[in-house]
């Protein structure tokens, strides 16, 4: 007789060995956004370059994924775009994040799970507003190293790659000031679907807005006293306890160490290991509800070759595994073991 645990034990083997290794083909909408007017260093725009060129269209051809490349936006070209109340260069901000969130609006109507490759992080605001436009019950996993959620009254530098979040939250749109071209952009997700990972870098209005509104947070702190696997799995439990939700996934690069990700705009040291992130997308990837991805701040004019290297290795590996690539490995859905032919079998078993 197997003990329970015995039990429990066979039952886990049983369904990582013969259920979750098989490809799940998913149709995937990839949309690049080369944008750096966020933030002030120069070469996060060739980030979607970088990772087209590091093959990251056909590695997920290659664990069954069914690809199709909306391309680039074409970013507005704003000649007179003077700061408006602490916001640099906010028309041309705006006009990005607006043609963004109608691309990623369009990729899940067009049923396919929206890959948006940047750029800074202020993409983030456009891709979150047009995946709540196609699926209002969506909830957010932002994994970065900051919170990203000051308003223009709170910010220190009047980057906008360190706001985006707040034009986003429901319970701060009395706290953010009319900005012209922003209009259109309304708030169209609740603080307590948010669960932050990784943080370890927060301005005080953040820290402020992150306790007062009670988002989940689970700064590097947190990651090295619980682990990942229960810092995930409490994020989940607070803002998709069901797993019924979309989820959007929103992974900036410098949420990992900068030892393993140093082409990057603000790294901050002590952050996360390859094995963390990898974890975190593998297992959103499992839950069959991750319908957004970003994927920022890679900037491959920044660091060494070293580090540009391992930067993209670390971003596309963190994208595969948001679509299915397991560290174990992949069997193709469609996959069976090949037999001898019969007849040349025959023949050889005679002519021995």
């Amino acid at each position: 007789m197997l003990s329970r645990l015995a039990k429990r034990c066979l039952e886990s083997q049983r369904g990582l060995f013969h259920g979750q290794l098989r490809w799940k083909s998913q149709d995937v909408g990839v949309i690049g956004v080369p944008f750096s007017k966020g933030q002030s260093e120069a070469g996060v725009q060739m980030g979607p370059k970088a990772l087209r060129d590091a093959g990251i269209i056909s590695k997920l051809n290659e664990i069954g994924c069914n690809v199709h490349d909306y391309g680039d936006l074409i970013i507005p070209t704003i000649s007179d775009d003077p700061p408006y109340l602490n916001v640099s260069h906010p028309q041309t901000i705006a006009g990005t994040i607006k043609l963004l969130s109608d691309a990623v609006t369009k990729c899940r109507q067009d049923k396919r799970v929206a890959l948006t490759i940047g750029g800074d992080h202020s993409l983030s605001a456009g891709s979150i507003h047009g995946h709540a436009q196609a699926e209002p019950n969506m909830c957010l996993i932002w994994v970065d190293a900051h919170a990203d959620i000051n308003t223009p009254l709170t910010s220190k530098t009047g980057h906008f790659h360190g706001m985006p979040l707040s034009f986003l939250v429901h319970e701060l749109k009395d706290y953010i000031p009319y900005i012209p071209g922003f209009e259109w952009l309304h708030s169209c997700i609740n603080a307590r679907s948010i669960a932050y990972i990784g943080l370890r870098d927060l301005d005080p209005g953040e820290l402020h807005i992150v306790r007062e509104y009670g988002i989940s947070c689970f700064t590097m702190h947190e990651v090295d006293r619980l682990g990942i696997n229960q810092v995930l799995e409490r994020s989940m439990e607070v803002v998709n306890p069901y797993k019924d939700r979309p989820i959007h996934l929103s992974f900036d690069i410098d949420s990992l160490d900068p030892r393993i990700a140093g082409a990057t705009g603000t790294p901050v040291p002590g952050g996360l290991s390859i094995r963390e992130g990898i974890y975190i997308a593998e297992e959103l990837a499992k839950t069959g509800m991750l319908t957004a991805v970003d994927v920022v701040e890679v900037n491959p004019h920044l660091g060494s070759d070293h580090d540009k290297h391992l930067t993209l290795y670390s971003a596309v590996n963190i994208i595969q595994a948001c679509f299915g690539k397991r560290r174990e490995g992949n069997v193709p859905r469609d996959y069976s073991l090949p037999k001898p032919d019969k007849v040349l079998h025959k023949q050889n078993l005679q002519n021995k």
